[in-house]
């Protein structure tokens, strides 16, 4: 009877075994498709940095084979940070800031990086990335950048023609129609007037003045408005 009993249990016993293998399966598929985030990790000088992390202190390390080791952070909700002048610097975040650090051996400073959101203008160091889309449209001296200048950056939305500082970058789709001396941006001695190409099919720019794809330059002339330099006809194709 025992032995009976016992060939009629083993189905279900092994029915209750696979369902446990089962769920142990889809347990470790789970945990392996979502690791836990990383947050204040400690790394080697030399590693890698994830987009989007930011290195806020360096210091001397043993295990790191006599390099020094990174304190990175990610910037998730975070609309302003201090890092070290080394750390990466995201897309779409400027430096506002810089001043002498004590938290980041091997270099000097720290700067205060800051995100930009609804703006539409703000004022950055002058050796901050400038994100695309933004202009420099003013250059001054600043004691908020370690002895380089600031600059007042603005973000073209609806304009289709703007002053910029001839250091400035040139959104893809605009042109330099125009150069004068400027008393705006120290550092150089001309300011450009910009011109975005909409719906011409030709237009008249400064011989410096990048060329958009699709268009051609069709004739040179002599220019009273380029600051010296010859204008250019362009056409589109």
């Amino acid at each position: 009877m025992e032995e009976k009993g016992l060939r009629r249990r083993i189905p279900h016993l092994v029915t209750a075994a696979l369902l446990l293998l089962g769920m142990m399966i889809t347990t470790t598929g789970q945990a392996e498709a979502a690791p836990q985030p990383l947050a204040g990790t400690t790394i080697c000088s030399y590693s890698p940095i994830p987009p989007g992390w930011v290195v806020t202190r360096s210091v001397g390390s043993y295990r790191c084979g006599g390099y020094n080791e990174y304190t990175i952070t990610e910037l998730t909700t975070q609309t302003s940070a201090t890092v070290c002048s080394f750390s990466p610097i995201p897309p779409g975040w400027v430096v506002t800031r810089a001043a002498g650090s004590y938290s980041c051996a091997g270099v000097a400073y720290e700067y205060t990086i800051t995100k930009l959101t609804t703006q539409t203008s703000a004022t950055v160091c002058s050796f901050s990335p400038i994100p695309p889309g933004w202009v420099v449209t003013r250059s001054v001296g600043s004691y908020r950048c370690t002895g380089a200048n600031e600059y007042t950056i603005t973000k073209l939305t609806t304009q289709t023609s703007a002053t910029v500082c001839s250091f400035s970058p040139i959104p893809p789709g605009w042109v330099v129609t125009r150069a004068a001396g400027s008393y705006s941006c120290a550092g150089v001695a001309y300011e450009y007037t910009i011109t975005k190409l909409t719906t011409q099919t030709s237009a008249t720019v400064c011989s410096f003045s990048p060329i958009p794809p699709g268009w051609l330059v069709t004739r040179t002339a002599p220019s009273s408005k380029c600051t010296g330099a010859d204008e250019f006809t362009i056409t589109k194709a």
